[in-house]
């Protein structure tokens, strides 16, 4: 029988592309495995094997809502941040569109929120996209502003996936509850891991969270409907996740989730501060090379993602040269990564179309050690400088 690569980190490239998916934590495959194997049942069976199930995915439930600042009733798991971001969206703007039909939001959301709103307007819906300045943040004041008697509901990501910047979303929610019967939605999957979350007190009335941004496994999500909130599901066919979203439910996946979020939640004053400090390294690295300037918030920012264009470079070219000399990063969103189109979070930023397609986001994660930024540091700087040497005439960008 043909085997698969086998992992073996002793061997493996430096890994920078943490934003894009995380390693699967030893402990949190430990949490799963017992629901991958002998623990197998459906959990809305009535027998012993089904009980055993529902006992344990109600414990995630719970265990993920206490991680999170919630109630275990106002979980719902889903296959993914996209999910449940769609799940969110569809299901509040359908929920309320007798009284409305107007939606607000910002032109650097994931796709998997700008897509589902592009799909509402397919059915009536507008859609409204307020701007954000050059560091990717919006104004909560351009928020009240597009919000009319007929909006329904509001959509502002808490961290960029691509810059990294955080948006100001005590602002913006109080801005949003200032209007009457207007709900908030939170695309919170790359911020999770990295941000003291405690959803109650966030001011949003939808959250979308993913597992394996979070060393959990692919494959599951969740969305915090707060409660009283009237959401319709999205996806029929059971009354799986109280009537909210139909589905045999992935046991072993709720269960990992809930003990990934556990752990970074135990460890977030320490992780944090640490990767921040080895990203800072990095940067400073990179600062020093003519042609190379750092997009995003300079302090509003996620502490693990680094994101720069280099002036001159084709952004893909350049993680490919990267990735020969064995550190893997990306050029933006992995869900983008392979198209020919710039970014739409720097084009809603200002940046020019060409100047764009230079971007490359380098994320660290809670693995990242010390010796892989000093490999990083003398890769990434050399292959760049190379790069930057063959097109000096073309991009002529000063120093600092």
């Amino acid at each position: 029988m043909r085997r698969g690569p086998v992992y073996n980190p002793r061997t493996m490239p430096v890994y920078l592309d943490h934003a894009a998916t995380t390693p699967l934590r030893p402990e949190v495959l430990e949490a799963m495995t017992p629901y991958l194997g002998g623990v197998f049942g459906n959990p809305s069976s009535g027998h012993a094997f089904g009980r055993a199930a529902r006992e344990a995915l109600d414990d995630a439930h719970e265990r993920l809502a206490r991680a999170i600042g919630a109630e275990a009733r106002e979980i719902v798991f889903t296959s993914g941040g996209t999910e449940a971001s769609n799940l969110g969206l569809k299901g509040a703007a359908w929920a309320g569109k007798s009284r409305g039909h107007r939606i607000v939001t910002t032109p650097v959301e994931h796709h998997a929120v700008g897509h589902s709103l592009a799909y509402l307007e397919h059915f009536g819906f507008e859609v409204v996209q307020v701007p954000v300045d050059r560091y990717g943040r919006v104004d909560p004041a351009d928020i009240d502003r597009a919000i009319t008697e007929r909006t329904t509901l509001v959509s502002v990501m808490l961290a960029n996936n691509e810059v990294g910047t955080l948006e100001p979303i005590a602002e913006v929610a109080e801005v949003v509850h200032a209007h009457r019967g207007v709900l908030l939605h939170v695309d919170a999957v790359q911020a999770a891991p990295w941000v003291d979350l405690d959803v109650a007190s966030l001011g949003a009335d939808l959250v979308a969270l993913s597992a394996h941004k979070a060393e959990g496994p692919k494959g599951t999500g969740a969305l915090w409907i707060r409660r009283g909130t009237h959401l319709l599901a999205q996806q029929h066919g059971g009354s799986q996740e109280r009537h909210r979203r139909a589905g045999t439910e992935n046991v072993a996946g709720a269960v990992g989730m809930a003990r990934a979020f556990e752990l970074v939640r135990a460890e977030r004053e320490i992780t944090v501060p640490r990767v921040r400090a080895l990203r800072d390294r990095l940067a400073a690295a990179l600062a020093d090379l003519e042609g190379v300037e750092p997009t995003g918030h300079p302090t509003e920012r996620l502490p693990h993602i680094l994101s720069v264009i280099a002036h001159g470079i084709d952004g893909a070219t350049a993680a490919q040269a990267l990735d020969l000399e064995g550190v893997a990063i990306s050029t933006g969103s992995a869900c983008t990564t392979g198209s020919t189109e710039p970014s739409h979070v720097l084009d809603a930023m200002g940046y020019p179309a060409d100047e764009a397609r230079g971007a490359l986001r380098l994320s660290l994660g809670r693995s990242t050690t010390t010796a892989d930024i000093a490999e990083a540091e003398r890769v990434v700087t050399a292959v760049l400088a190379r790069l930057l040497a063959m097109t000096a005439p073309a991009h002529g960008v000063a120093a600092g």
